[in-house]
């Protein structure tokens, strides 16, 4: 279960995997994984239904030698077998990470976790590849507990995390029925440029306030904290548990946690923004956010985050600002919600 040095200095070896299968690929997570692995010398099919993804999160990587783009769902039966691979390396990221990113489509998110997972278990089974699932940190009482009278039995926080203790399950069956070389890395809060802005209580939805000069909004007092992992730190925390053997889950996410109002309070800095800070109802529409526990990240795969949320931001800040086409919350919507745990769709 030894860890990948290649992949702790940042882009200065080659990969030693030769072909990668990304599924949700199109993703912000996804995306970076793609290009990190391109530049690393390794081949990379990018899988993704474009359901949560966005075509244009990898249009830089189109042309590139090596890429190669599927408009497929991973769960539909005959996916698997048109990804012929061989493959070296499968990383599957698409089990929706956040009730948000598909709200009204519970049934496309248990399929996802099941069908989804055990169709890419299986192209890795085909190939002798390493699998590594992406998940979530695991669900509150609220997302599992008793439904109140009237209420959807099945709703998007319900969906969601069981589709995401399946798929965990699931993997950690292949390993232990089948000696399959399966693993697990739970992600937590990761942000940085490329990332969603309708997800709620997150930077992206903040800077876009700020940008365009409406008030920035943070739930209740603002003293609710967040443990904030730059994207590039969450990558090579993936590619380090992926280059291990390791089939026990694996916390990856930041140790620094500012609160919502520091947030806040540096984006409108950084943007040079007149937004006011403006603090709003806490609708707690979701469970509290666990926090991550990296001690086995950091003494068994050496993985050190090494980005300030506050350098991490202000990149962030800066990508927002060259994008051509920002991507606003829907009507209405604030920054209230607890989805700050999933940001890394």
């Amino acid at each position: 279960m030894m860890p990948m040095a290649a992949f702790s200095p940042r882009g200065e070896s080659r990969t030693p995997w030769d072909r990668v299968l990304v599924t949700g690929g199109a993703g912000f997570l996804g995306s970076h994984l793609c290009t990190r692995l391109l530049d690393a010398g390794a081949e990379v099919d990018c899988l993704d239904n474009l359901s949560t993804g966005r075509a244009e999160k990898v249009a830089h990587l189109a042309g590139r030698p090596g890429f190669r783009f599927l408009e497929r769902d991973i769960s539909e039966p005959g996916c698997a077998d048109a990804l012929t691979g061989p493959y070296d390396l499968v990383l599957h990221l698409a089990v929706p990470a956040s009730p948000a990113a598909r709200p009204d489509r519970s049934v496309a998110v248990l399929d996802a976790g099941s069908l989804g997972t055990r169709a890419a278990l299986a192209v890795a089974g085909r190939d002798g590849a390493r699998f590594l699932l992406a998940s979530s940190p695991p669900p509150g009482p609220d997302a599992r507990g008793d439904v109140p009278d009237g209420a959807d039995p099945v709703g998007p926080h319900r969906a969601c995390a069981e589709a995401v203790r399946f798929a965990e399950a699931l993997v950690a069956a292949h390993a232990g029925a089948h000696g399959s070389n399966a693993g697990i890395v739970r992600l937590f809060a990761g942000y940085g440029p490329g990332m969603r802005a309708d997800g709620g209580a997150t930077p992206a939805a903040l800077i876009e306030q700020a940008l365009a000069g409406r008030p920035v909004t943070v739930p209740g007092d603002g003293s609710g904290t967040h443990p904030l992992c730059y994207v590039d730190d969450m990558v090579d925390g993936v590619l380090l548990v992926a280059a291990g053997r390791s089939v026990r889950p694996v916390d990856i996410g930041g140790d620094e946690e500012p609160t919502a109002a520091e947030i806040a309070r540096l984006v409108i800095e950084l943007t040079g923004s007149d937004s006011p800070l403006a603090f709003v109802e806490d609708t707690g529409d979701g469970p509290l956010p666990p926090r991550p526990v990296t001690g086995f990240a950091r003494e068994i795969f050496g993985w050190l985050p090494s980005v300030t949320w506050q350098d991490g931001l202000e990149r962030t800040v800066a990508a927002f600002r060259g994008r051509c086409e920002p991507f606003p919350a829907p009507d209405g919507e604030t920054a209230g919600g607890r989805t700050g745990e999933e940001w890394w769709a």
